[in-house]
C-alpha cells in the first residue's frame, strides 16, 4: 500500500521579535502576567510589507532542502492559512510562482489553527489516491495583522511564522511500523464559533476584522478535544500513549500542553514545547515545532510522532506519523 513519508521539514521565523515587556509598555498586562497564564515570553512578528507567501516560501524552501528534494519533483501544495495575501487568488498559487513550479495543484485550506493537519490529511489522500507522488505541506501565519493590539486578551498570545513538509510516496505495508502517515482525524463543531473567531469577512463587512476570543471556554474544550483526538488516533493504530515518542502539539497554551499530557499519562519530556519562544502561530505551530525539534535531533527517524491540533470553528484533529 501506499504511504506519504515526510521527506523533509522546514520553518521561517520573522526576524523581529516582541518581548512581553514591549507589550506591556502599551497594554494593561506584565510579563509574569502573560507567563503564568500562557507559557509565552515573546513571539516573531512580520516586518511591513513581508507577507504570508514570503513566509511560507523561505519554509518550503527549507523542506526542500531538508528533503533533499527540487521543486520540479512537486507536484501538489496544501497551504493552511487564516491571514492570506489576498482574498484571492489562494496563497499557495504565489508560493507555486514564487518556488518556480509549472505543474500540479496548488491551493489554501482554512481550518484555522487546525489548519496543517487538515492539510497534511488532505495531501496524504491525494498520494494514497495515487493523484500525488509529492507534495508541499505548508502551514503560514501572519496574525499579528489581524490582532487588536489593545485587546491584552488576545494580542499577547500570537505571533507569526511558517513550517512546511515535504510528503512523498513511498511503499508501506500498512502496518504502524511502517514509515509515514499512519492515520488522520478531522472534526468540525460549528456551533462553538462565538467562542473564537474574527469580526469581519469580505461577504459580510468587507473588512478584514480582529480576532476575537472566550478565552475560558476555548481552554476548557481545548483539553477535552484534543485529548480525545489523541485517543482516536491511538486506538485507530491499536497503539497506546506509551508507544508515543513525541507529542508535536498545536502551540496555543502552554496550561493546554500540560492539560492534555496530564489526561494522557504523557511526559513532559516527550511533548515539543515552543510555545514561550513562538507564542501561538496558528496553522504554522505545528510544522514550525515538528521543523525545530528534527533540526535540532530529539526527532529522529523511526520514530512515533502525534501531531494535534484545534482551532476556532472549532475544529481539531490528529495525525499519527511515523518518521
Amino acid at each position: 500500500m501506499i504511504r506519504s513519508v515526510i521527506a523533509g521539514c522546514g520553518g521561517y521565523l520573522p526576524a523581529r521579535i516582541v518581548h512581553n515587556d514591549e507589550l506591556a509598555a502599551k497594554v494593561d498586562t506584565s510579563d509574569e502576567w502573560i507567563v503564568e497564564r500562557t507559557g509565552i515570553r515573546q513571539r516573531h512578528v512580520a516586518a511591513d510589507g513581508e507577507m504570508t507567501s514570503d513566509l511560507a516560501r523561505v519554509a518550503a524552501e527549507r523542506a526542500l532542502a531538508d528533503a533533499g528534494a527540487t521543486a520540479d519533483e512537486i507536484d501538489l501544495i496544501v497551504l493552511a492559512t487564516a491571514t492570506p495575501d489576498q482574498t484571492f487568488p489562494a496563497t499557495a498559487a504565489r508560493v507555486q510562482a514564487q518556488l518556480g513550479i509549472r505543474r500540479g495543484a496548488a491551493f489554501d485550506i482554512q481550518a484555522v489553527c487546525t489548519g496543517f493537519i487538515y492539510a497534511l490529511a488532505i495531501a496524504d489522500n491525494f498520494i494514497k489516491a495515487g493523484q500525488s507522488r509529492a507534495a508541499l505541506v505548508i502551514g503560514a501565519e501572519t496574525f499579528s495583522r489581524i490582532l487588536d493590539w489593545e485587546d491584552r486578551t488576545t494580542c499577547v498570545l500570537f505571533g507569526d511564522g511558517a513550517g512546511a513538509v515535504v510528503l512523498r510516496a513511498a511503499e508501506g505495508q500498512g502496518r504502524n511500523t511502517d514509515r509515514g502517515v499512519l492515520s488522520t482525524h478531522l472534526h468540525a463543531d460549528g456551533r462553538q464559533h462565538d467562542l473564537l473567531y474574527v469580526d469581519g469577512g469580505p461577504s459580510s463587512t468587507q473588512t478584514t476584522g480582529h480576532l476575537r476570543m472566550l478565552g475560558k471556554e476555548v481552554f476548557r474544550h481545548a483539553v477535552v478535544n484534543l485529548a480525545a483526538v489523541v485517543g482516536e488516533a491511538l486506538k485507530a493504530n491499536d497503539l497506546t500513549a506509551a508507544d508515543i515518542d513525541w507529542l508535536v502539539p498545536h502551540q496555543a497554551n502552554k496550561r493546554i500542553l500540560d492539560g492534555t499530557a496530564r489526561k494522557l499519562g504523557l511526559s513532559p519530556e516527550k511533548i515539543v514545547v515552543t510555545v514561550d519562544r513562538h507564542g501561538n502561530t496558528s496553522a504554522a505551530s505545528v510544522p514550525l515545532a515538528l521543523a525545530e525539534a528534527k533540526a535540532d535531533g530529539r526527532i529522529r527517524p523511526g520514530q512515533l510522532l502525534l501531531l494535534e491540533a484545534m482551532g476556532g470553528g472549532f475544529t481539531w484533529g490528529s495525525a499519527l506519523v511515523r518518521l
